[in-house]
């Protein structure tokens, strides 16, 4: 992904690729078997070479052996007691990766695949989503290996008040702000909000985002990572003179994410054909109604495969990874990282598939973007096209700050406004760093920059 441009000279260029290559070894020595935080690392350090040739003030400030080394990690245990009267037990994370432009802010997960390496890939690329935003807010992210699904709401009662009564001591408005990520919805926050009102003995209502509307939540915080996806995808569609209207659009998983991915491409008179869980995949040849969708996944917490009890026409698909064999104009990987692999992306690049959104946190492995660039798929990565979810959030910071709630159409536009802006400036870092329309090393560049200059800013810390 490295380009020598005209400004850097070759000697240039090779000093700054032997600074990147050099940390990256740091990163994976002091990072052992950490497999999915050496992707994120790697994926970002590719981009950045130019950025060090044109630039050695970053080098002499050593700020990327410093930005891929969390400011603090928190890791504890969460004992509860399940509705039989078991004591279980889980493991809790948090990383407070940078602060160099505000606060940690990040979500919180809740799934079985959590670990530390999964939590350090997830804030490492949260430092540069947030600093896309243009919104005042650093890179964290938490979460634990507690899976939700399959436990009453007084389980994931017992647990989360478990876990809020260790994390409480390490957040607050000015500090850490948590949200929601995968398994951590709606309930969840509310149950931790309480809990940390109650230990804290106050109403901090900024300390939380993705709260309920009737105690200091946003409107339009729900739709945000799904409308702000498409609106991203939509303008790497205008920039070529092409729109969603028309157009055939795959949405993997089903979750909160996808069902607003779904309704807003749909909105734009795009057709959906097709969302998934964890266990398979709807085709429905007609649309998916995601009416039907949001009562099974956000009402009753079913599986996906009960769409075809109310659709009999849709098809129900044993296994959520073959739905990128689907032919489509558009694909809106929406549900975990690393869904989809060279196989897979393969198979969208013969079926015609002409743009690519990341709704989900790196669904793509590094060989699928390779195969998409190469093939000219229009490629919105996820630190740029789902930055939509964190930047509602820092706008409900702001009217936690101000105490002043704002309407679904203003929240809506800002956030309209933000996915533009994010386009506009990763397009314009990748051509300025000799990467023309190369949407993964814009953003990359276009977030790193603005959180590099406030580190050196503030000295040696």
């Amino acid at each position: 992904m490295t380009t020598i441009t005209n400004e850097v000279t070759q000697g240039e260029f090779q000093a700054a690729k032997k600074y990147v290559d050099d940390v990256y070894e740091i990163v994976k020595k002091r990072n052992p078997g950490e497999s999915e935080f050496h992707q994120a690392v790697q994926e970002i350090f590719e981009s950045l070479t130019p950025v060090f040739a044109k630039n050695p003030k970053y080098i002499q400030h050593n700020i990327l052996e410093r930005m891929v080394e969390p400011e603090r990690i928190i890791s504890f245990r969460v004992p509860w007691v399940d509705d039989n009267g078991n004591v279980r037990v889980n493991r809790g994370y948090r990383v407070q990766f940078s602060s160099a432009i505000g606060p940690y802010k990040g979500g919180l997960r809740f799934h079985p695949s959590v670990s530390a390496s999964i939590i350090k890939f997830l804030g490492f690329e949260q430092i540069f989503k947030n600093s896309l935003t243009g919104q005042p807010i650093g890179g964290g992210k938490g979460g634990s290996d507690f899976d939700p699904k399959g436990k009453s709401d007084n389980e994931v009662m017992r647990f989360t008040q478990s876990f809020m009564t260790e994390l409480y001591r390490h957040i607050g408005p000015d500090i850490d702000v948590p949200a929601g990520d995968i398994g951590v919805g709606a309930r969840e926050i509310g149950y931790m909000f309480g809990q940390y009102k109650r230990l804290r003995g106050g109403y901090e209502a900024g300390v939380l985002t993705g709260k309920g509307i009737q105690y200091g939540g946003s409107l339009a915080r729900t739709e945000a990572t799904g409308f702000g996806t498409v609106y991203f995808v939509d303008e790497m569609l205008q920039d070529k003179g092409q729109t969603f209207d028309g157009r055939t659009v795959v949405v993997s998983g089903s979750g909160n994410v996808s069902i607003y991915a779904i309704e807003k491409a749909t909105q734009l008179g795009a057709k959906v054909v097709a969302c998934s869980d964890s266990n398979g995949y709807i085709y429905d040849e007609n649309g998916i109604d995601v009416a039907t969708v949001k009562q099974l996944k956000e009402v009753e917490r079913k599986r996906i495969s009960e769409y075809v009890n109310v659709h009999p026409t849709a098809q129900y698909v044993e296994g959520c990874s073959s739905i990128w064999s689907i032919p489509c104009d558009i694909a809106l990987p929406c549900a975990t990282q690393n869904e989809i692999n060279a196989e897979a992306a393969q198979m969208l690049v013969n079926n015609g598939v002409k743009a690519i959104g990341e709704g989900a946190n790196m669904p793509s492995t590094l060989e699928a973007i390779e195969i998409f660039l190469k093939n000219d798929v229009l490629f919105g990565p996820a630190k740029a096209a789902n930055a939509g979810g964190v930047a509602v959030s820092a706008l409900e910071m702001a009217q936690n700050s101000s105490r002043v709630p704002w309407t679904f159409e203003e929240v809506d536009a800002k956030l309209h406004n933000i996915m533009k802006n994010i386009f506009k400036n990763s397009k314009e870092a990748a051509a300025e760093f000799g990467h023309e329309g190369n949407l993964v090393v814009g953003a990359n560049i276009a977030g790193f920059v603005k959180v590099a200059d406030a580190m050196i800013s503030q000295g040696v810390i």
